[in-house]
């Protein structure tokens, strides 16, 4: 297993990390549970192999995730870093932040926290929250009594808002010290914000490096952007996320032994990109993007739609088939949305408005008709 400095934490961090949402479950009598059988001995085959990251949360896995982690690194507990975090939807007060912290630390039967992370924030759930229940300070003296040892968070909002966090968290005098980002192949868009993550000494940790699934169909995706012999999607997909020369780990959640392996290859691989490699694997993909015929860059200046089409999502879904090969995944997407209500190009009110604001100039309602033909007809 390679390792990597966790930012300044003064941690070494494996490059694989074990996200513990996906741990194989069972039903009975309308309640689930986890099949520790099966789970505990993945986890420890994860950390015999070299993983050292496990994260987990107190909702996943129907709330039985903290627990099965727990009891799978008892006897082991120094020799790994466990990650847990906090919903702000759980915190009306104060108090509520050392309430739930308790919560984590019994059901994981552990002393402490490695990192504790403010799950899944945005600017306004920071500043109404956070701020305004004086979290930070709560997280600091958690820290202090050696009941959690890094405060970090997990991030799902416009990117720029990453600087905000950041900043605004040391300028209260608790700087945040890791960061969990969406970040992947096919979606960069928290990129210059990991780079600005890491010039301020944050560890980096990446969820979803296969794009959700989208990355892990065996495609001549590679082929394409290199013109070397294909490998694996999912390779090519870690080896792009774990290039990034500002992240120190790709969080992956497995559920089954075959996936864990296959994983613990990539993440033990030396043959690593180098920085310049990275960086050509990135363009080639943006200049992929400009061989479709519909070269939607995902703007959004189209956005908001009067009708409420989500524009930018069905044109991206129409990339995922035509140019890099995911029918698959584009199939399953475009009926999603519709199974979720979302508009197409029948609720279409053909004022032109989108095609007004498009820097690209397309003809988005023809193209909106013509690709939801193909997407349907998949």
């Amino acid at each position: 297993m390679n390792y990597r400095d966790f930012g300044k934490t003064g941690e070494k961090i494996s490059a694989l990390g074990f996200g513990c949402m996906r741990l194989p479950e069972y039903e009975k009598d309308g309640q689930w549970f986890i099949d520790e059988e099966k789970a505990i001995p993945m986890l420890l085959h994860a950390y015999e192999n070299g993983v050292n990251y496990f994260d987990t949360a107190p909702y996943y896995c129907h709330s039985n995730s903290e627990i099965t982690v727990g009891k799978a690194f008892k006897h082991i507990r120094d020799k790994v870093m466990l990650s847990t975090k906090i919903s702000l939807g759980d915190c009306k007060t104060t108090e509520d932040y050392r309430k739930n912290l308790e919560r984590s630390l019994k059901k994981m039967d552990t002393p402490y926290i490695d990192y504790f992370h403010f799950w899944g924030i945005n600017k306004q759930a920071f500043d109404d929250v956070v701020l305004k229940l004086n979290l930070l300070e709560e997280a600091k003296k958690a820290k202090e009594e050696g009941l959690i040892r890094h405060i970090s968070f997990s991030f799902h909002d416009d990117a720029q808002n990453i600087k905000y966090i950041i900043d605004t968290a040391e300028e209260r005098g608790v700087p945040m010290e890791t960061m969990l980002v969406q970040y992947n192949l096919l979606d960069r868009s928290n990129e210059e914000m990991i780079a600005y993550a890491g010039s301020k000494g944050l560890g980096v940790v990446a969820m979803g490096p296969v794009g959700g699934g989208r990355l892990a169909a065996p495609t001549d995706l590679y082929k394409k952007l290199t013109g070397n012999p294909s490998i694996a999607t999912y390779e090519l997909a870690f080896k792009f996320v774990l290039g990034n020369p500002n992240l120190s780990c790709a969080l992956s959640g497995m559920q089954d032994l075959d996936m864990v392996d296959k994983n613990l290859a990539i993440g033990s691989d030396d043959t690593v990109l180098t920085e310049d490699e990275w960086k050509q694997l990135g363009d080639a993909v943006e200049q992929l993007k400009k061989f479709s015929e519909l070269y939607c860059t995902g703007c959004a200046y189209c956005q908001p739609c009067p009708a409420g089409i989500n524009i930018p999502h069905i044109f991206n879904m129409y990339t995922y088939h035509n140019v890099y090969g995911l029918t698959g995944h584009a199939k399953w997407e475009i009926n999603k949305y519709i199974n979720d209500d979302g508009k197409t190009i029948k609720d279409c009110k053909d004022c032109g408005i989108c095609e007004k604001k498009c820097p690209q100039k397309l003809q988005i309602r023809s193209e909106l008709k013509r690709v939801e033909e193909v997407l349907a007809a998949l």
